[in-house]
Order: structure tokens, then sequence, then C-alpha cells
């Protein structure tokens, strides 16, 4: 099996995590949180015409349900806050939640990671299915979520430079049979 990995970022995370200085600055420190390896080992399966955490079952029957598409369902179902499982301090600043950029960056980093050991489990796929995982890091949380990839069906915009307040990073994993 050939795969492809496409890795967008946008300015805001290319500045914020120093890829142009190659990409072996973009390791967590200390590795992939335990939390999230934790959470990768849990699997991801096909449900229909749907993929999703093999430990969620809620509402894979009437997908999309609720959402405009499966897209949206996939989206919704996947997003977890990678603060729930990365050391970060969150403070609280007038009843809302606040990250500081330099734990915003080490949530990126940490998300990044995830994604490339979350793609194992997309290689695995029988058969083979192209996702879309996303991660979007801000001053009050930092997400990680992913999608099959559809013609016409898109959570993000394009454009990730639109998202003024987020560090926005889009890793395609896009395995071929060849």
């Amino acid at each position: 099996m050939d795969i492809m990995l496409s890795l967008k970022m946008n300015d805001a995370a290319v500045q914020m995590l120093g890829v142009l200085n190659g990409l072996a600055a973009i390791e967590p420190p200390g590795g992939l949180a335990s939390g999230l390896l934790e959470r990768a080992e849990r699997g991801i399966v096909r449900r229909g015409k749907v993929l999703t955490w093999a430990t969620s079952v809620e509402g894979v029957e009437g997908a999309p349900s609720f959402c405009n598409d499966l897209t949206a369902w996939e989206c919704a179902d996947s997003s977890f806050h990678l603060e729930d499982f990365v050391p970060v301090e969150v403070a609280t600043v007038n009843g809302a939640p606040m990250i500081s950029e330099d734990d915003q960056r080490i949530l990126l980093l940490h998300g990044v990671a995830f994604a490339l050991k979350f793609s194992q489990l997309v290689y695995a796929l029988d058969p083979p299915s192209p996702v879309r995982c996303i991660i979007g890091a801000n001053e009050t949380n930092a997400t990680f979520r992913f999608h099959a990839i559809r013609p016409g069906e898109h959570w993000n915009a394009p454009d990730l430079d639109s998202y003024r307040f987020d560090k926005m990073i889009v890793v395609d994993v896009e395995p071929t049979n060849g």
C-alpha cells in the first residue's frame, strides 16, 4: 500500500511551532502524552458510512441526524480537547478558560504527534479510506477531530489563514492501493 501524508498549517501555527527550522522542532517535550497514547489505542472503525472511535456508538445509525452531513457528524463525534490529556495550565480569567501562548504551543505539538500516531490507525482500515485530522488551538482550548475525506464535504475552511484567532493544522492521511 502506498501512502500520502499532507500537513497544512496556517501562518500562526507555522510561526508558533517554528517548522521552517525543521520538523525535529515539533517533537513534544517528553514525547506524546500518555493519555493521548491511550486515546489512540481505542482505535477507529467504520460503522456504515461513518468513521468513529471504536468505543463510540451513540447516534451512529442516524448519522448525520442533527448535522448537515456525514463529515460534520464525524467531527462532532470524534472531537476532544487536547488540554484534557496534556498537562498544561488552564487558568480561569473572568469565568473563562485561558491558555498561554507557550501552553498552546505544547498542545499543538502534542496534536501533531497524535495525528502522526493516529495515521497508523488510518493505514490499518480495511478497506483503506482517506482521513483528515484537524487540530486547532487558541487562548481558550485546543481540539483534535477527524473525518473521512469526501468529495463536496469539509468541516474546516480551506484557507486556514482565515482563522484569525486560531492556530490551525490539517493532516490528510491518504492511503492508496498501488
